[in-house]
């Protein structure tokens, strides 16, 4: 009772006060199941095989490359870190807007991929350009090298392919 009388309300429970998260994909091992998680899975295969490819060729472009290195990188890891939310059903135990997240990352990664991509395929479109090497003229990416960048290059587009997929199926779900 307060002082004048009238009962004091108890304090509102915090599980009623929150929206549950709103995500449209399931979670545990059933996100295997649909196109979007087969995409993740997808996006973590190519994009791991892009940062290989790019690393055993010694990075002899380390400005270009360097920053394909840095995306392909992190967005492994991110993929990886998406795809364990889901798999663990953490999602369910996160207050978000799941389809707005899913969204945004898949088209921050899109556009990083896609620049690198880019930078991956000028990188390997140099092989022809001869340098002065003090003194003979030599090929700035040697045969090895330059097959080993046409195979990063096909392969970086294969992934940004599959993030554009996986954002064009989180717009889907985020503005149906």
């Amino acid at each position: 009772m307060s002082a004048g009388g009238a009962p004091v309300p108890p304090p509102p429970n915090p599980a009623v006060s929150f929206p549950a998260p709103r995500i449209t994909l399931p979670a545990g091992p059933d996100i295997l199941r649909t196109y979007s998680g087969a995409f993740v899975c997808l996006e973590i295969l190519f994009g791991g095989l892009v940062w290989i490819l790019v690393a055993s060729s010694n990075v002899p472009l380390p400005l270009l490359q360097g920053w394909v290195m840095f995306v392909s990188v992190t967005a492994f890891l991110f993929s990886l870190l998406f795809l364990g939310l889901f798999l663990s059903g953490m999602v369910t135990q996160i207050d978000a807007n799941w389809n707005f997240l899913d969204f945004a990352y898949h088209f921050t990664v899109f556009v990083f991929y896609f620049g690198a991509f880019l930078l991956e395929a000028a990188a390997t479109s140099l092989h022809d350009l001869r340098c002065n090497m003090t003194v003979t003229v030599q090929p700035l990416l040697s045969d090895n090298q330059y097959n080993i960048n046409v195979a990063a290059t096909i392969f970086a587009f294969v992934t940004t392919a599959c993030y554009g997929c996986s954002l064009g199926l989180a717009l889907r779900r985020w503005r149906p």
